[in-house]
Formats: structure tokens, sequence, C-alpha cells
């Protein structure tokens, strides 16, 4: 059945279906620089690896400037990476890596004619010495099938670029897995005054696919006493540790003197976490595979208070199961405020390392997702699933 979702963020409806029937999987794949060019309508395409996790051959920034010319977007090589810059007229900027997907910078213009950084990242330093982007808006996400085949994508090829530095710039990313049938694009869409990351997976299998995992988003704050969730009242809630995935951040003591019952599982993306410091060595032990819970342990549940300023002071880490589709974090510190939106996804992951550390410092954030953690999200036979997650600028 489909749902037509309506966004304070959008001028247009959006017409999303859990359920939607495949009638052409033809799609084209991205391109890579060591592959010849099959030209369908405007894709530029190459054969994607069968497996995801196999790297990709180095990307050829000099083709992506002379083919995606004139859009409001630059590629820029860092090492094996590439930078996907994202720039309109109005100022606003977006950065994001291939081939992580990884969104490291959301620039957006103030009330006060600046611009200001919406999105928190950190440089760590690998095992291998080399150094690790964490934070940003990222994906982590598994995808099982009924013959017990599972899938976390992590590397992702540039599918196609619109639009126009005026008003609206769409970059599409795409990735697969051959032996689970599943195709995920991510089409990420900057306004004027909105960035949207939204998700389109195809199971073009005869069987059922599980989805778990989330969007997730690392907000700057000044300090977590200045931070407000504005809208969550009377929200039901559970209290869960936190989701672990390649570019979470997360203290690594946090909620270490409080650690009982559902503190000792972690959400662990397992496709994901190999390279990030700060997940524990025991995640994998703690929690199965992929990030499932272990039974009978306790399951905190509670309900916000009546009151629309929740202060974002204390630890926290929990899932919400009826929040509000659009809520607003407040930073009075920093004077601005992002509205955070979602469409697909029923669950709101928040997390927040308190106000144990120093402002503006590596733990200055509030991470948040747009989530199937608790209830996973079921696709039919031959269907498409769509989600997506607005960070909404109010400030100009």
């Amino acid at each position: 059945m489909n749902i037509i979702y309506t966004s304070p963020f959008t001028p247009n409806l959006i017409g999303l279906s859990s359920t939607k029937p495949v009638t052409n999987l033809t799609h084209s794949y991205p391109y890579l620089i060591h592959a010849p060019i099959r030209w369908n309508n405007r894709k530029r395409d190459f054969q994607l690896p069968s497996v995801a996790s196999i790297p990709y051959p180095p990307i050829n920034v000099d083709y992506l400037e002379s083919e995606f010319n004139g859009h409001g977007v630059s590629f820029a090589s860092i090492g094996d990476s590439c930078v996907v810059k994202m720039k309109l007229d109005n100022g606003s900027l977006v950065s994001l890596m291939l081939p992580s997907g990884l969104i490291t910078s959301y620039k957006a213009p103030m009330w006060h004619e600046g611009l200001l950084e919406l999105l928190h990242t950190v440089v760590s330093e690998a095992e291998d010495g080399s150094g690790f982007i964490q934070g940003g808006v990222s994906l982590a996400l598994k995808c099982q099938s009924d013959e017990g085949v599972s899938w976390s994508p992590s590397n992702w090829a540039l599918h196609d670029v619109s639009g126009s530095p005026e008003d609206i710039i769409q970059v599409e990313l795409i990735t697969s897995h051959r032996e689970s049938m599943v195709e995920i694009k991510h089409i990420v869409t900057l306004r004027k005054d909105v960035l949207s990351s939204e998700l389109i997976i195809t199971n073009s299998k005869t069987t059922s696919v599980r989805l778990t995992g989330s969007v997730l988003s690392h907000l700057a704050v000044s300090t977590p006493e200045a931070t407000f969730a504005l809208g969550l009242e009377m929200s039901n809630f559970f209290i869960r540790p936190p989701v672990f995935s390649n570019f979470t951040i997360v203290p690594p003591d946090f909620d270490k003197r409080k650690k009982s019952g559902s503190g000792n599982i972690w959400k662990f993306f397992s496709g994901w976490g190999s390279r990030n410091p700060e997940i524990p060595d025991n995640a994998n032990s703690t929690g199965s595979e992929g990030g499932e819970e272990l039974e009978g342990e306790e399951e905190l549940e509670g309900e916000e208070e009546d009151d629309n300023n929740k202060q974002l002071t204390e630890e926290m880490s929990r899932i919400y199961t009826t929040a509000p589709t659009n809520f607003t974090v407040l930073d009075r510190g920093r004077r601005n405020s992002v509205v955070v939106g979602r469409e697909g996804f029923n669950e709101l992951y928040i997390f927040s390392p308190g106000s144990n550390h120093n402002s503006y410092s590596k733990y200055a954030y509030i991470c948040l997702g747009q989530s199937a953690l608790l209830e996973p999200i079921y696709l039919a036979p031959q269907s498409e699933w769509r989600a997506a997650q607005h960070l909404h600028n109010p400030n100009l």
C-alpha cells in the first residue's frame, strides 16, 4: 500500500512504500577507473564487484569532473578516497566521501549571515596508523535473507548527479550484494535549507529480506547543558546501549559506572566496525552477530515527561518508539537549531555523551538515528522499501 508523506522540508509530496513491487531491476551500476563506460540515458556506469567488501579500484577524479561539471558538484582525491563537495549559491555546503559514503560536513547559512558547521566529525588513528574519520552522517545497516545470508554495505559508488547550484543538488550513490540480491541507493539532496538522505532498498529475491540498522547523524553542539530536544514530550523509549558502527563516536568510559542488565549488550554492525578504535574488544562477544540482543537481558522502558524542553545534560542512549516524525535540537550556546525529520523508519535513536566532557571537544555532539533496531523491517519478495532523514536549517 502506498503512503503519501508530507514534510515541512520539501515543497512537494514524497511517495514512500514499504512493499512496493519491483517491476524493473535493470539498474545501472557505478563506475570505476579501469572499466569501460556503458551509456544508459544519463547514467555513466561501471560493473560493481559482486561482493561489496571487495575494495574498489582508484576513483578517476578527472573523469568525474568532466562528466558531472555544471551541477554545483566538485571532486578531489585524498589518498584512495574521493571527496565530493556540493555547494549552493546561498552558501550551503556538503562534503561526502567515496567509497565510504560518509557525509563529513554540512555548513549551513545562519541568520547572522555566516556559515555554521552542523555536523560533528573527528579524525582518529586506526590500528594501522592511518587517519580515520568518525562522526558525520553514515548508514549502519544490515540485510539478512531467509537463507541466512547477511550483508552490511560499506562501499559506495557514484551513480548520478543532478540539479544546479541555484536551488537543489542531488548526488545518488549505489551499492549491491549479488549473493543476497539486494541493491541500496543512497540519494543525498542539498536544498537551500535542508540536507536529506533518502534510502531506496530493493529486494530482487523470491524470499523476504530482514533489515536492521539506522541512519546515524552526529550533530555538533556547544555543551549538553545548552542543548535541548524540543517535541519529545510523552514519547515512549527503551534505554539501550550505544549503536557501534565504523563511524560512530562513543566515549570509551560511557556508562562505565552503571553497566548492568541491558548495559552489557552492544549494538554492533560487524561489517562496519573493524577499524573503529572506540569499539570495545568485547563488542562481538557481548551481543550476537550484527547487533542482535541476548535473550533474558532486562530492557528498561520509560516515557518522557510532559515537558517540551528536554535538556540533554545527562548521559543517555535511548530508542524512542513513539517519537514524532519531526522534532528540534536547540543549542543555546551556538545560537542555532536543527529540525530533524524522518520518513519510513518507525524508531528514533538518541545518544548523548553527557556533560562529563569538555565543551566544544571531541565528545561535544548529539547522535541521532532514524532506526529499525528494536523492530526489524521486512522487505517482501520482489519489492522495494524507502526511507529518508531530513536535517532542516530554520536559522536563515
